[in-house]
């Protein structure tokens, strides 16, 4: 204010209102934000009480399997192929004295199969000689693994230890959350980021599911994304058998 009156032009006392400007502009923002937050989680929760992993899994190095299965490729077909992989190799050290040829026909069907055999087999190695034979509990800890990614750690961290914190983004999660306005951009990491900030920490643990980018044809966030502009989210045929 005294600064202003020291100006004939008055510009200081411009820059000051549109810096005022731009911080309620801000502030209005992350509030509606917030608000839509809180709305997605509200219907989530009402539709989805109990979620649980689409995965099934008994031990958590299961658990980890699975998810490396589930690279371009459905929880359905994993949950298929998993019960006879399990059943063949039914310990740790049966995983990691397998002969990866013997892996790579257990998992043929699930695409991808000869990396994703050598990754188990590496993988289930480590966690016994680095790990004590359990999956770990920290990011940079599971980032080691063969075959491990932020998405995959992120899930391993939220169903396993419910880490504050989990958010699970792959593409099927930045292309809805691009839809509903909680992120821009499409670099996984970056996404992730944008998420963190503004969901809770109790419910950044991996939705239900897993897979995002088909939606059941009752779900409560139709309403929000069919009123924005064309994607590739794709709605769930009804007789769909997950």
């Amino acid at each position: 204010g005294f600064c202003c009156q020291l100006q004939a032009d008055g510009s200081l006392s411009a820059a000051f209102v549109i810096q005022y400007d731009k911080t309620n502009a801000g502030r209005g923002k992350r509030m509606e934000t917030a608000e839509r937050v809180a709305g997605i989680i509200a219907a989530l929760k009402e539709e989805y009480p109990d979620p649980v992993c689409a995965l099934q899994y008994r031990k958590d190095y299961e658990l980890m399997i699975a998810v490396r299965l589930s690279a371009q490729c459905t929880d359905a077909r994993v949950n298929l192929v998993t019960p006879g992989l399990f059943a063949r190799f039914p310990t740790l050290d049966a995983f990691a004295d397998a002969d990866i040829a013997d892996v790579e026909e257990c998992v043929r069907s699930c695409g991808f199969y000869k990396h994703k055999a050598r990754d188990i087999v590496l993988a289930c190695q480590m966690l016994l000689t680095d790990y004590g034979g359990k999956v770990p509990g920290t990011m940079e800890e599971l980032l080691r693994l063969p075959g491990v990614g932020r998405k995959t750690a992120n899930l391993l961290l939220g169903d396993l230890y419910a880490v504050p914190g989990s958010v699970v983004c792959d593409t099927h999660c930045i292309r809805i959350c691009g839809r509903l306005g909680l992120s821009t951009g499409k670099e996984p990491e970056k996404v992730e980021q944008q998420l963190r900030k503004i969901l809770p920490h109790s419910r950044q643990n991996p939705a239900p599911g897993g897979k995002l980018g088909l939606l059941p044809p009752h779900c409560p966030l139709w309403p929000g994304l069919l009123h924005r502009p064309e994607s590739h989210v794709r709605r769930m045929p009804a007789d769909h058998v997950l």
